[in-house]
This record gives C-alpha cells, sequence and structure tokens, in this order.
C-alpha cells in the first residue's frame, strides 16, 4: 500500500483538484484507492460527489476516536473510497491540543484499516495549512506529493514545506520523504513557467542526500490551465466522469501512468505504533 499526502499550504495551487483527479485515474486503472478529506471544507468530498451532512460519518469521527476508517470511508465509484470530511473537522484543531497521541491518530487508524481492508494507494488531501491535520498526514504517510504553481512564490513557499517534512521525517516518521513534485496551472510556453521548473530542478540536484525532498521526482507531465478542470467539482465528478477528452484529462492521465510506473522503487511503508 502506498500512502501518499497531497499538500501545499498556500491555496489555489491544484492541490484538491490533483487529489481527486489522481486517485480517480489510479481507480481507472484498477488500482484500490482510498481518498482521505482532510480539509473541513470538504472540498474533495464534494469534488467527488459527497455533501456530508450532520449525519454522515466522516473523518472527524476518527480524530473524535468515535468512529474507525472503516466505518467511516464509503465506496462513491469502481475502486474508490473516500472517507469524507465537512467543517466539523475545524474542531480537530482546537480539541486536539492537549492530547498526547495528537500526532499519531490518523497512522493508528490505518494501521486498524489494513488489518481488514486492502488498498493500492490512500491518498490524503490535506488543508491549506501546517496544523495537527496536515502533521497527522505526514505521520501516516510514506510520500509526499507537492502540487505547485510555476511562479517565483511557489518557490519560496516550498522551503516552509521541505523543512516541515524534515522535522516530522525526524520526530515522527522515518519513512516519510517527498516523492513526487507537481506543476499545475501551467501555461504552456511561458519562459517564468520554463525558468521556475529549471530552477527548481536545480535546488533539487544540489540537494543533500539525506533530506527527506533529495530523491523527489519532477514529473514530466504538467496540469495545464483546463475549463473543464475548474468546472467538473461543481458536478460533483472526476475529470474523467466530467469530460474525458479533454486536455485536463490527458494531463492527469499522464500523471497517473507516472506514479504507477514508480511503484518498483516505492518500499512497502511501515505504518507502525508511536
Amino acid at each position: 500500500m502506498r500512502t501518499i499526502t497531497v499538500m501545499n499550504q498556500k491555496g489555489g495551487v491544484g492541490k484538491t483538484t490533483t487529489s481527486v483527479n489522481l486517485s480517480a485515474g489510479l481507480a481507472a486503472r484498477g488500482k484500490r484507492v482510498l481518498v482521505l478529506d482532510l480539509d473541513p471544507q470538504g472540498h474533495a468530498s464534494i469534488h467527488l460527489g459527497v455533501e456530508a451532512d450532520g449525519n454522515m460519518p466522516t473523518v472527524y469521527d476518527v480524530f473524535a476516536q468515535r468512529k474507525n476508517m472503516q466505518a467511516v470511508r464509503q465506496l462513491v465509484s469502481k475502486n474508490l473510497w473516500l472517507a469524507p470530511s465537512n467543517i466539523d473537522l475545524a474542531a480537530a484543531e482546537m480539541e486536539l491540543v492537549d492530547s498526547p497521541v495528537r500526532e499519531v491518530i490518523l497512522r493508528e487508524a490505518l494501521k486498524e484499516l489494513a488489518q481488514t481492508e486492502t488498498y493500492d494507494y490512500v491518498v490524503m488531501d490535506c488543508p491549506p495549512s501546517l496544523g495537527v491535520l496536515t502533521i497527522n498526514a505526514l505521520t501516516a504517510a510514506k510520500e509526499v506529493f507537492i502540487p505547485v504553481q510555476p511562479h517565483f512564490f511557489a518557490l519560496q513557499g516550498l522551503s516552509k514545506l521541505f523543512s516541515t517534512t524534515a522535522l516530522v521525517s525526524r520526530r515522527l516518521n522515518r519513512e516519510l520523504r517527498v516523492s513526487g513534485i507537481i506543476f499545475c496551472l501551467y501555461e504552456t510556453g511561458t519562459r517564468l513557467a520554463n525558468d521556475v521548473c529549471d530552477d527548481l530542478g536545480d535546488f533539487l540536484s544540489r540537494s543533500e542526500s539525506d533530506t527527506p525532498w533529495a530523491d523527489a521526482k519532477l514529473f514530466k507531465t504538467r496540469i495545464r490551465r483546463n475549463i473543464k478542470l475548474a468546472e467538473s467539482p461543481s458536478f460533483g465528478q472526476s475529470i474523467f466522469d466530467y469530460a474525458p477528452k479533454c486536455p485536463g484529462a490527458a494531463d492527469y492521465l499522464g500523471l497517473v501512468d507516472e506514479v504507477i510506473a514508480m511503484e518498483e522503487s516505492v518500499i512497502e511503508p511501515q505504518l507502525v505504533a508511536a
């Protein structure tokens, strides 16, 4: 099972779009995929056609330790499961402040789930912040995918993401690595986009070998700006259901194939107790 955290503390960079469409594409390729919506806004859930009301079990129930992950997750399409979220999850940040196990609740929930359910991928869509929900995702995962928009400020924001990953790697999860960086909202042919990609590649090539991002892959597939990608969430569908022949679907399918091609070099994550 590959456990992947999709994170960026900056909003509007394609994080949820990537989490949903990467997961849907993997499912379409025959992989069993579980999406964890860890954002209190619940955008990944809405994108997959699920609006969690007060009666529906959500990820919040897992953090509140009222339900296990098996009771929360639901099948939304063939090979694709979702653990939904809503605004209730915002309370978890405050409620877990004094909990001695606040950073490992999600890891333990996935460990318990793995005893009864088998998934090829668990994809975690994080909120645009570096709080306890994101720390839980980093503690539970082995891989981190970072969607970035190829702009100058995106490079500056990466330094914070890298330092957070390094901190979690040292203290909570030795297996954690930044394994992929995805360029989203890509404007083909612009000099700025190409320069940012080159600068990031140069930075990674000069990174120390013991850093969690030393072996990060710059995915060759660029997710271009596409209006269909912006429209599909309002219909509660992935891009493959909404507009399977559009450029956005082609881009995400290319990304899916790159992610699957990485499998031979990925060691099974060890979800051990703290």
